[in-house]
């Protein structure tokens, strides 16, 4: 689970990144579950966006992806939404840390 300190983060990073999966008319096919597996794998985090065509919404189309690929929803805007997970063998982001200093 992500604190809302390292979804800032993650925010930040998405902000100049590419889109690099499109959900289209179809929806979540296999294939895009697959696409976004393998983007998930090699970047850790991805774009998305979903066409005006699509029956579902930004919202929904990030969290069935997320659900497919165990990845973590980080950010819906619009037609656009962000996912995350994280690649335990080869890490390519450095996440902050997840403690809270000075609580009781």
């Amino acid at each position: 689970m992500l604190t809302s300190k390292q979804r800032a983060y993650l925010r930040s990073i998405a902000a100049t990144a590419d889109t690099i999966l499109i959900v289209g008319k179809g929806g979540v096919t296999p294939n895009t579950v697959t696409e976004a597996s393998n983007a998930l794998r090699a970047r850790e985090l991805i774009k998305g966006r979903v066409l005006e065509a699509s029956l579902l919404s930004a919202r929904e189309a990030a969290e069935t992806v997320a659900a497919r690929c165990r990845a973590e929803v980080v950010q819906c805007i619009g037609s656009k939404f962000v996912l995350f997970k994280r690649n335990e063998t080869e890490p390519k982001i450095t996440l902050p840390s997840a403690s809270k200093k000075g609580k009781k």
